[in-house]
């Protein structure tokens, strides 16, 4: 599935990174426009890893102005990729990363953010004086919140699409130390399965003043953004997209 290029896109350059962390050395993508100097986001994806997918939406989002650093968060354990195209999360999988997730600690996701947001800042591509954003699809929504609380100087604004146990008491616990702008957007399903979760996000963040957009896509699965994923829904992923592009505008 081919996304759609932004009108008036800007010409892109992209490459492979190694960058140093205080756990190793986690292989990533970078893309940025060609030239000038630009607000930074930092992308955590979903558990089928840095891929294809996810290069192209990075892309996207450098074609509409950003410099986007996607991250490989299962680095002490593999490179990136790891999922053949079109691989659902079946028992093999499942079997392989269970045991790279429980590495991913919310202490390692905070080191890795302080490390990211480090890096990017010494990119030649960074606008310094703009603040950063940090998206996070399924298992990586809850490493957007640990992004913002790491580096909240730097990280004005969150994003995360159908992420996994957002409502969590220790990442609610974290609110207060963010200071963001916030695009939550949440699978019908996962909703049926959690419908007080949105509340207690909703309320999180307005005690903590936060501007929130906390809202259930309708007819959406779980995973319903990645370009890649079986239950792909166009409609509601450029919805989401176009969201999301409306929280970054300030950064």
């Amino acid at each position: 599935m081919l996304l759609p290029v932004p009108a008036g896109a800007a010409e892109i350059a992209g490459r492979d990174v190694i960058i140093a962390t205080p756990d190793g050395s986690c292989d990533a993508y970078f893309v940025a426009p060609a030239t000038g100097r630009h607000p930074a986001v930092i992308v955590w994806p979903d558990i089928f890893g840095l891929r294809p997918a996810f290069r192209q939406m990075a892309d996207r989002l450098a074609q509409s102005g950003y410099a986007v650093l996607t991250v490989n968060q299962f680095y002490r354990s593999t490179k990136a990729p790891f999922v053949t195209p079109g691989q659902g999360f079946d028992d093999a999988l499942r079997a392989k990363v269970g045991p790279w997730r429980q590495l991913l600690t919310p202490d390692a996701s905070t080191r890795d953010a302080k490390a990211f947001v480090a890096w990017v800042d010494r990119q030649k591509e960074t606008d310094t004086r703009r603040g950063i954003g940090s998206t996070g699809y399924c298992m990586g929504g809850p490493m957007v919140m640990y992004t913002a609380a790491a580096v909240p100087a730097r990280v004005h604004g969150g994003a995360t699409f159908h992420g996994g146990g957002l409502a969590a008491d220790g990442l609610i616990a974290l609110v207060p130390q963010m200071k963001a702008h916030w695009l939550i957007a949440i699978a019908e399903n996962d909703d049926a399965r959690a419908p007080e979760d949105k509340d207690k996000l909703k309320a999180a963040f307005a005690a903590s003043s936060q501007p929130a957009e906390v809202e259930v896509y309708k007819g959406t699965m779980h995973g319903w953004c990645p370009p890649d994923s079986q239950v792909y829904n166009a409609d509601q992923a450029n919805r989401a997209w176009e969201r999301l592009l409306a929280t970054f505008a300030a950064l």
